[in-house]
Formats: C-alpha cells, structure tokens, sequence
C-alpha cells in the first residue's frame, strides 16, 4: 500500500499501469487486487482522472487519434476513454492549425517539403483530410 500511495503521489497512473508497477512487489495477485481496490474506492485512483489529466496534457501538441491510441494502450475502457475525448473533435482543426502555423508558418511550395509538413502533423495522430485541408490552404 506504501509503494502505491507514494507512485500516485508523484503523478496519475492508470489501474492497468500501476498493477504492472507493483506486482513485482506484491506477495500474492489477491494482495495487489485488493490494494488497488482500496485505492479506488478511496478515491485515490481514478481512471477517469488519469485520461483527463493525460488528454489535458497531450491536447495542445497531439491529435485526438494519438491521444485515443495513448488511452488504448493504457488499458482503459472505452467508456473512459470516449468520455474524456469527447470534446477533442471540436477544437482539432484549430489545434492542428496552429502546432502547423508555430512549426512551418507558410504553406510550402515545394512537394518535398510539404510532404514533410504533411508527416509532421501526421505523426501527431491528425486526421489525413485535415492534414490536406492545412498544408493547401492557410
């Protein structure tokens, strides 16, 4: 229970995350489920918390699929997931817009290098329609 309350001191861990942090410290896995039941209930480990948190931090730079990805491989259900990401979908046009606009600024003439404008955003989980409709027209 020490590990645990000091791990999710420092920062927010998903249950699927902090169960493969301490079962090397656990005695037994009825032990360790037990423990992180507590946790829950107490309030101390939420999932929910743990995808706002993690969508809050990745919004500005990432695009919802990389952050729904990031959730995914977190083991969270989709239930979490869909809630936290819900309103992503509104802002991801302006998001994209301007981590293009403080990376490049200017539309590239250039086939090469609107290729690699194009891989940047794309490598940030933007959708290939946005991605377009930003490296044609700004």
């Amino acid at each position: 229970m020490n590990r645990a309350l000091a791990a999710l001191a420092r920062r927010e861990y998903s249950l699927a995350e902090l169960k493969r942090k301490l079962s090397r410290f656990a005695q037994s896995e009825n032990e360790l489920d037990q423990t992180l039941e507590v946790l829950q209930s107490r309030g101390y480990l939420s999932e929910a918390r743990f995808a706002e948190n993690l969508v809050r931090k990745e919004a500005a730079r990432k695009g919802t699929a990389w952050i729904k990805q990031s959730l995914r491989q977190h083991d969270l259900p989709a239930e979490v997931i869909a809630e936290a990401t819900g309103d992503l979908q509104a802002s991801e046009e302006a998001r994209a817009r301007t981590l293009w606009e403080r990376r490049f600024g200017v539309i590239a003439d250039d086939p090469k290098e609107r290729l690699r404008q194009m891989r940047f955003l794309a490598a940030r989980g933007f959708s290939h329609e946005l991605i377009r409709r930003i490296t044609r027209s700004s």
